[in-house]
């Protein structure tokens, strides 16, 4: 087991999670017979990764995560996508009520995106969003886009009557939930969708040259998947929303004035841990 595994903690609740998790980490490498090799660094804040070596799959990764809202259908999503555009995953199993593995596809050499220029970037996660996006074979066995816009308002909702959100104007506040309540049940087409897609969850792989990693997989709009890495491009947006909303939307042919809707209410509701974003929001409120 490695010796940092709970120096890596940041946080009370990531200590509470990592408490358990030597245990589990123990009980997952016996039943799948498996070689740990040095932990990757840096740590995420809800999961534990780690190089091992399988008997049947090679070399591969081990994805040990905290279960939370936003991530449960990952191993689900990456089986659909099944290596087209994504890494593929080999086993997964619940192994506690907090607590799910993954052994996952090693990308090498897995040097991240987020090393080329950000216009390079815009052409591949466009290129790979439209990889991604499909009809799965069972709609139904994914959760919609509209579960985690309601879940994400409600939080909003909540830290503003907290007093969380001093320097929000109420109106633009209701004004960015309320639509990000009501965009999910507008869309033309639903597909498949990552939500989580930006340049630090885009791997170098000698199999194609570049994988998606760590999705968090829902149905619904294509649009909402463009948003992003437009946040994960801070300058560029603060400085013009609108052009780097019309390049995505150019090279994704998506609707820019979707996008920038789905763009001003994203900021709204991430407004209070993000207060930059109230700026962004302000440019381009509709």
């Amino acid at each position: 087991m490695p010796s940092n595994l709970v120096a890596a903690c940041r946080d009370d609740h990531r200590t509470a999670w990592l408490a358990g998790l030597p245990r589990e980490i123990e009980g997952i490498v016996s039943r799948w017979s498996l070689t740990l090799g040095e932990l990757y660094q840096p740590g995420g804040v809800t999961a534990w990764v780690a190089p091992v070596t399988s008997p049947e799959f090679g070399d591969v990764v081990l994805k040990v995560g905290s279960r939370h809202m936003e991530g449960e259908d990952e191993a689900a999503g990456l089986r659909e996508w099944n290596g087209d555009g994504a890494i593929r995953v080999f086993l997964n199993e619940r192994i506690s009520p907090t607590t799910t593995a993954l052994l996952l596809e090693r990308c090498v050499p897995g040097t991240t995106l987020s090393e080329r220029p950000e216009e390079e970037q815009d052409v591949v996660i466009a290129g790979l969003l439209r990889r991604l996006w499909r009809v799965p074979a069972d709609p139904g066995s994914f959760r919609p886009l509209q579960e985690m816009c309601d879940y994400w308002a409600d939080g909003f909702e909540r830290k503003l009557t907290q007093g969380r959100g001093d320097g929000i104007d109420p109106a633009i506040a209701r004004h960015g939930a309320a639509l990000f309540r009501s965009l999910p049940s507008t869309a033309s087409e639903e597909r498949l969708l990552c939500t989580d897609l930006h340049a630090e969850n885009v791997l170098a792989s000698e199999r194609d040259p570049w994988l998606v990693i760590d999705p968090k997989p829902f149905v619904g709009d294509p649009t909402y998947d463009a948003l992003q890495h437009h946040l994960n491009c801070k300058d560029r947006l603060v400085a013009d929303p609108v052009a780097l909303a019309a390049r995505m939307a150019g090279l994704l042919g998506l609707d820019v004035e979707r996008l920038l809707h789905w763009l001003f209410a994203f900021c709204v509701v991430q407004s209070v841990d993000f207060p930059w974003m109230l700026g962004v929001a302000e440019q381009i409120r509709p």
